[in-house]
């Protein structure tokens, strides 16, 4: 990835802008500012809501949460006051599993040794939570690690499992190369879940079995629900969507659009926009006289330059740019070429991957739809049209199988960024007193809040839900 991509990568994910602040800070923040109420649904039959519920419809309780813009919640870490409390270890096991060990994996990802998950384990006897990351996420991005601490703190063994979008998992776990089909994605996550029990089962006793995920991972949770229905192998007790797209389409359309329409002229600008970035980092060092990525750093340049929104919008373009990046790039190069790189290209670890990057980059994912994704599912079943693909990669596709699962559950935030407008009224009229809706939070912004990890431990403890 070329570095200035990279460095920009970087402060997005060490904390950027991040409200890591002490209490005493937190505490002298206007509180005001964070006085909004968490919505449930009436527990009324969910078959019976109309599509569009009005807000002034929920009951509401006190929820206080320090960031009302929903790009400032997608970016920012919470401030320490608002965050749940962890443990600072929990016992892990990586290890690896080889769902296609007859595949042969080109030189070019030589290091890459089979798919890698975690076990987080109890001494005792305990239910086994499966946990799928969201888009370009793996098994130990940071939110991944806080869901498995607080799984393990409230008594849950954890297998985590990183997105079917990252190279990782197209490589050696992905049936068809190409992801984002989540009938097929979902194949190939309950095969890795199956095989990745099978694996560690010698080591802990499982009582039953959980599954949940976030973002994409949220919404591949449903349809892997959906498959146990049928193999009837795990038996899903409880499953926990968290702030999953509604369309898939929709959602990765809005997240694209979100670098070119917030750097100032476009992407055609992004050499100016990353050079005031920079610029602004000087200053900062100038008026501070040190630099580092420390949360208290950050925190502190961030009350000093409190950032512009469509600079936090950018940031979250480009962080879905460039996971969208290397998905593609290891769909081609695993399926032989054609898209990024040339026809059957040969590529070591000496090859400059750079020319390659650069087109990946500049392949936006509804280019990766229309010109890859949809005409190798056309050829798989000849007659199919892009609309009917699209309006299959949906939850409004799977509605009666939602509407008559009782097991599975909500979590979601009305200002979430990737969904379009009435697509959470939609959910909230399909799921009923299963859904826990947020008035605040962003994109997964407050995952690990207090009130949310609260609702997730009593989801799967069968007291909420």
């Amino acid at each position: 990835m070329p570095k200035i991509y990279l460095l920009i990568l970087a402060f997005l994910l060490t904390g950027l802008l991040a409200g890591i602040a002490s209490a005493e800070e937190a505490s002298s923040l206007d509180l005001q500012r964070y006085d909004t109420t968490v919505k449930k649904v009436p527990a009324n039959d969910s078959a019976k809501l109309p599509a569009k519920v009005p807000i002034e419809a929920f009951p509401v309780r006190p929820y206080f949460f320090p960031y009302v813009n929903p790009f400032e919640a997608t970016v920012m870490e919470v401030p320490s006051i608002y965050s749940a409390k962890h443990p600072a270890e929990v016992p892990t096991e990586v290890f690896r599993i080889h769902p296609f060990p007859d595949r042969k994996t080109p030189d070019v990802f030589w290091y890459d040794k089979g798919l890698i998950c975690s076990l987080v384990y109890q001494k005792h006897e305990a239910p086994l939570v499966f946990v799928i990351a969201g888009t370009g996420a793996r098994y130990n991005s940071p939110k991944m690690v806080n869901l498995q601490k607080t799984l393990y703190q409230a008594g849950f063994n954890v297998i985590s499992i990183s997105s079917p979008t990252i190279a990782n998992f197209i490589i050696n776990a992905s049936s068809s190369m190409v992801p984002g089909n989540l009938y097929e994605d979902a194949k190939d996550l309950y095969r890795v879940m199956e095989m990745a029990y099978e694996q560690v089962q010698s080591e802990i006793k499982v009582t039953e079995f959980y599954l949940t995920g976030y973002s994409l991972g949220g919404i591949q949770a449903a349809y892997v629900s959906m498959l146990d229905e049928e193999k009837k192998r795990l038996d899903f007790r409880k499953v926990l969507l968290i702030n999953p797209p509604e369309s898939l389409y929709n959602s990765v359309s809005k997240l694209e659009k979100l670098l070119g329409d917030n750097i100032p002229g476009g992407e055609e600008n992004f050499d100016d926009w990353y050079k005031q970035l920079i610029d602004s980092l000087a200053d900062i060092y100038e008026e501070m006289g040190y630099f580092d990525l420390t949360g208290d750093f950050i925190y502190k340049a961030y009350k000093r330059h409190p950032p512009r929104e469509d600079f936090l919008a950018a940031l979250v373009g480009l962080s879905f740019t460039l996971s969208s990046a290397d998905m593609v790039f290891a769909s081609d190069v695993m399926r032989g070429g054609g898209y990024i790189t040339p026809k059957n290209v040969i590529m070591n670890n000496s090859t400059s991957l750079r020319p390659y990057e650069m087109v990946a980059t500049r392949t936006s994912f509804t280019d990766y739809f229309h010109e890859y994704f949809y005409p190798y599912f056309r050829q798989q079943e000849p007659g199919l049209t892009e609309q009917t693909l699209i309006d299959r990669l949906t939850l409004k596709n799977i509605e009666n199988y939602l509407r008559s699962a009782r097991k599975i559950g909500l979590l979601h935030n009305e200002d979430d960024i990737i969904m379009l407008p009435g697509e959470v009224n939609y959910l909230y009229s399909v799921f009923g007193n299963r859904a826990r809706i947020y008035p605040t939070g962003g994109h997964c912004g407050n995952m690990d809040h207090p009130d949310v990890v609260r609702y997730i431990v009593n989801f799967f403890n069968r007291k909420e839900g």
